[in-house]
């Protein structure tokens, strides 16, 4: 059983971070002969989508030449650690409503054509089936269903869609919302805690209160 690690965060000590941690933590502890795969995104050096990356992904693998294989090689080296999971956990905190940009760069780097998704008649087929996902979530307010703010969330909805474009289906979210100097943000981030804890014994969801 592996598990990938991928935390998005500036901050060194921030809430998703700590979160993730307190995951990997909890998970060990139930898989004891598990191995955790980490990947830091704002110590990856993620490159910015070219001209020269998108030819390399559409041309024949077989005839790529060493200038584009070392274009794609980041995308190659993240894209495998996807597929060597068997489990993913992943440290989202919501900057401006939305994803922190080194998860928005990962993203663009591992939903690729050919590797991950692949388009027929019948339209695209994510290739990344069969695996568990927790995305990690860091709010500075609430965001909801039925909450004033509910509008503002463009974190989770995205998410969802993209990963589930490569395959990733089975996805469960873990939000720590009020994330501000104060008792709610440390009432959150214990219930936080404590469905983490809960998730990685694999109780249920829809057992959780």
């Amino acid at each position: 059983m592996k598990l990938l690690r991928i935390d998005s965060s500036a901050r060194k000590n921030s809430v998703s971070r700590q979160l993730t941690a307190k995951f990997v933590e909890s998970w060990r502890k139930h898989h004891p002969e598990g191995e955790v795969l980490e990947r830091d995104l704002a110590l990856t050096s993620l490159p910015n989508i070219t001209d020269e990356w998108v030819h390399a992904v559409h041309s024949d693998p077989a005839t790529l030449t060493s200038e584009q294989k070392i274009v794609l090689a980041t995308s190659d080296a993240l894209i495998d650690e996807l597929r060597q999971a068997d489990e993913i956990v992943i440290g989202a905190p919501m900057y401006n409503f939305s994803i922190a940009a080194p998860l928005k760069s990962w993203i663009d780097q591992v939903v690729r054509a050919g590797q991950t998704v692949l388009f027929g008649t019948s339209g695209p087929k994510g290739l990344l089936e069969g695996k568990k996902v927790y995305v990690i979530t860091s709010r500075g307010g609430t965001f909801r269903p039925g909450t004033p703010a509910e509008r503002f969330d463009f974190q989770e909805p995205y998410l969802r869609q993209v990963l589930a474009f490569i395959g990733l289906t089975d996805v469960t979210f873990i939000h720590a919302e009020n994330q501000k100097p104060g008792p709610q943000g440390e009432t959150a981030k214990a219930a936080a805690i404590a469905k983490i804890q809960q998730l990685t014994r694999h109780v249920p969801v829809n057992a959780i209160q």
